[in-house]
């Protein structure tokens, strides 16, 4: 939410109407013999004559499609995706949809039962009961390379993210060829108040899930994530 803040501060920067636009995970859109592209080019002021345009749906990078989409689309699009500690993202993503009323069934049941709940939703992947899934970031970053190469990507820590955000985006200005100079107003980070706090057996659950894939995510990104571990 904060970056995509920032990137409306910019000039050179054209962001969609809306923070989601969510075009390339509609699977309605993508079944159909001739994609109207109309419908994520309408969410741009092309009038503003920006140097790049954009908008932010974090959930292309776990849509299986969406990758080999947006290729289709633009092989010379530029990505960012800005990857959080999978044990703390799970726990916020439960605490949101709690908070949506979409969710009822407490954490640890999920987490311990989420491959049998998210077969609800195939052959797709499960928007919402995908906690653990979503945080498998080493085959989500392996599909982001085989379609684009690392020059036109930018995965950001968020955990280094949130220690010095003003550094971080004067990076992705530079990234997207815009002015990295430009001025702008710190945001502060979205955050939202959990129902509770995740419990040792949470979390040491979640740790044993992730700890062979958080291996590969550094390996992947040349990434120290001895944080993501703890």
């Amino acid at each position: 939410s904060s970056l995509d803040a920032y990137l409306r501060q910019h000039p050179e920067v054209g962001m969609a109407r809306q923070k989601e636009v969510h075009f390339f995970d509609n699977e309605k859109v993508f079944s159909q013999k001739e994609v109207e592209y109309g419908l994520l080019e309408s969410q741009f002021n092309w009038d503003a004559k920006a140097k790049c345009y954009g908008e932010s749906s974090p959930i292309y990078l776990y849509w299986e499609p969406a990758m080999k989409r947006i290729w289709n689309y633009n092989p010379s699009m530029k990505l960012i995706a800005i990857l959080r500690n999978p044990a703390e993202r799970a726990f916020s993503h439960w605490n949101m949809e709690i908070g949506r009323g979409k969710e009822t069934t407490d954490f640890f049941s999920c987490i311990k039962n989420e491959k049998e709940r998210s077969k609800e939703a195939l052959p797709y992947q499960h928007r919402i009961y995908s906690y653990v899934d979503r945080g498998m970031y080493a085959q989500q970053v392996r599909r982001v390379f085989r379609y684009f190469p690392k020059q036109q990507v930018l995965f950001i820590k968020y955990e280094d993210y949130l220690q010095n955000q003003v550094t971080w985006i004067e990076k992705v200005f530079e990234f997207l060829g815009v002015g990295a100079n430009h001025p702008i107003v710190e945001q502060k980070t979205f955050s939202s108040t959990y129902i509770r706090k995740i419990s040792l057996q949470e979390r040491e659950y979640l740790n044993m899930l992730f700890k062979n894939d958080i291996n590969e995510v550094e390996q992947l990104l040349g990434w120290d994530c001895a944080d993501w571990k703890n």
